[in-house]
């Protein structure tokens, strides 16, 4: 099926929305020139174009293989990965001390977006490189920087996070893996961890695992975590490849999705060779990891953009090539085009009003990112409120329109042939990992919502409303949302927690009106792109956002009536 990168549409966001050429004006960012920019995304988009969204399709019929060699990667990925690392598309926002080109996080963001609407299965192998970076940039010694953060930035070496254990989840407290610690400094690493994405892969020479793991003494629960950088091989002081490091790949996942993501059982000092360096402070492993996973989940709620982009398209080519039936009440009774039908119209516009949504809340957030990292504290306090809205909505919006886009194949989309129920199946995990959209809904709630009094979203409420004070439905939404979460904020535990999950999408829903509607304003002209936008955005404020006022009753519903039935009632 026909792709093609929305260079035009990330253009407008980066501008309208994450607003670049502010960032430009700043010291860090003096790189990003209006030239700078289009040549990043428009190089991006050929790039993702002919080199990943090729592979796509073969990504999910033949997928990672596990072998007597090792994991293996479907026919291709080797050669197109190689070209990512020579092209530097994984060194875009990276520190230029580690060979990364310093360019804005917003502009990483766009690129990251191409690549993964091309190829999200094998996207999310730098995906999980830039969690990685994140961490022992920020918790890593001078050294362990020196050591591994060149190799990563390129991409030469990929990296994981290796959190879940059988028995501990959601519940990381619950992990017992184990880290002894020996004279010269290193520790001994032992324990088994399940569903590590690109856990074992033949693209790169190595693979650093940052591994979750008690020492021994540790407090219970997550007070006694520590976090430590465990490479699959050895480096040696000059940088060099050494021995291989007791870690290996037991089994890997059959999957629903994701079929080139090999999603692995990791094993880790079966022969108690298996060395690892603490990252940061012993017991500190619960702050490290927020690091990555707060980078990991901004990146994840871009995934259900990026599946939703992939899904439009082709829903909207085969409904303008699909010729089926004469349209309702038109005079001619001649087939046409099943575009042309009004519910194929409001599925086609309902998808790429919550995909452009969608991506607003991850543009506005990663104009945040840039921001707070230059020392804003509000930017700061708008990315962490931003960042549950960006993972939950994005991915829930993801699995909506892979959905509708299925519908708009009719008996076709249920066909693997088409491609739709790929779209659907790879759509369907990101609502799961890096922290449930329940955990998103419940962090919300809690630390978000009570944390700073309410200050946080106080401020983005009095934004949207200073600027977008013309918009009645948008307005009557806000009001709604401020007493849900003044009601949420004064009630009980269970109540709050009861409510969380239609209180964080309407909140996603006013904050991505507020960002349609400004995208609004700005498409001016009578171009193409133009005309979408604009009836893009109306279809937004004008049904999406009503839809979310009626989320209200459920969110102050209470906790009671989940617990009105008993288990043996449930199971009745």
């Amino acid at each position: 099926m026909p792709f093609a990168v929305p260079v035009a549409e990330q253009r407008f966001l980066l501008t309208h929305v994450a607003g670049i050429e502010a960032l430009a004006a700043m010291p860090a960012f003096a790189d990003a020139t209006p030239d700078m920019v289009d040549a990043v995304l428009e190089g991006a988009a050929d790039f993702a174009e002919g080199r990943f969204a090729p592979l796509n399709r073969i990504g999910d019929t033949v997928g990672a293989r596990r072998t007597e060699a090792g994991v293996t990667m479907p026919p291709g990925y080797v050669d197109a990965y190689r070209d990512y690392v020579e092209g530097g598309w994984g060194t875009i926002d990276a520190d230029v001390a580690a060979g990364g080109q310093g360019l804005p996080f917003a502009l990483a963001t766009a690129v990251l977006e191409s690549l993964g609407t091309a190829n999200l299965s094998f996207a999310l192998c730098p995906t999980l490189t830039v969690g990685a970076i994140e961490a022992i940039s920020a918790h890593g010694s001078a050294g362990q920087q020196a050591m591994y953060l060149p190799k990563l930035v390129t991409g030469a070496w990929t990296g994981t996070m290796n959190l879940t254990e059988p028995q501990a989840g959601s519940d990381v407290g619950a992990l017992r893996t184990t880290a002894t610690p020996q004279p010269d400094g290193t520790y001994r690493i032992k324990g088994t961890k399940i569903y590590i994405s690109y856990g074992e892969h033949d693209l790169a020479e190595n693979i650093v695992h940052l591994v979750l793991a008690r020492t021994p003494g540790a407090p219970a629960g997550t007070r006694g975590i520590s976090l430590f950088v465990v490479p699959r091989f050895r480096v040696e002081a000059d940088g060099t490849i050494g021995a291989a490091n007791d870690v290996r790949c037991v089994s890997i996942e059959h999957k629903m999705g994701l079929h080139a993501s090999p999603t692995c059982v990791m094993s880790f000092g079966d022969r108690d060779d298996c060395v690892g360096e603490i990252v940061g402070p012993e017991n500190g492993g619960m702050r490290a990891m927020f690091t990555m996973m707060n980078n990991a989940r901004l990146n994840v709620g871009l995934q259900g953009v990026e599946i939703a982009e992939r899904a439009t398209q082709a829903a909207v080519d085969y409904a303008t090539g699909r010729v089926q039936s004469a349209r309702a009440g038109a005079a001619s009774r001649e087939s046409v085009a099943i575009v042309e039908h009004p519910d194929v119209r409001r599925m086609l516009l309902r998808m790429k009003a919550l995909t452009q949504g969608a991506r607003a809340l991850c543009y506005h957030a990663a104009g945040q990112v840039d921001r707070a990292h230059q020392g804003d504290a509000a930017a700061r306090v708008r990315v962490d409120l931003m960042t549950p809205l960006v993972k939950a909505y994005g991915t829930d919006v993801g699995v909506e329109v892979s959905g509708m886009g299925i519908q708009v194949h009719g008996g076709m989309g249920y066909v693997e042939e088409t491609g739709a129920a790929q779209h659907y199946r790879d759509a369907r995990i990101a609502p799961i990992y890096e922290g449930t959209n329940g955990i998103q809904a419940a962090d919300l709630v809690g630390r978000k919502l009570t944390g700073d009094g309410g200050a946080g979203l106080a401020a983005l409420l009095a934004e949207i409303r200073g600027e977008t004070s013309d918009e009645p439905g948008l307005m009557a939404l806000v009001d709604s949302v401020e007493r849900v979460a003044i009601a949420l904020r004064e009630g009980d535990g269970d109540d709050r927690l009861a409510g969380s999950y239609p209180f964080l999408t309407m909140l996603s829903v006013a904050t991505a009106g507020w960002l349609m509607a400004r995208q609004g304003r700005a498409a001016v002209g009578d171009d193409a792109f133009a005309r979408m936008k604009r009836g893009a955005v109306r279809f937004y404020l004008d049904r999406l956002v009503p839809e979310a006022a009626g989320l209200a009753a459920g969110a102050l519903a209470g906790a009671a009536g989940l617990y009105a039935l008993g288990v043996e009632e449930l199971v009745a």
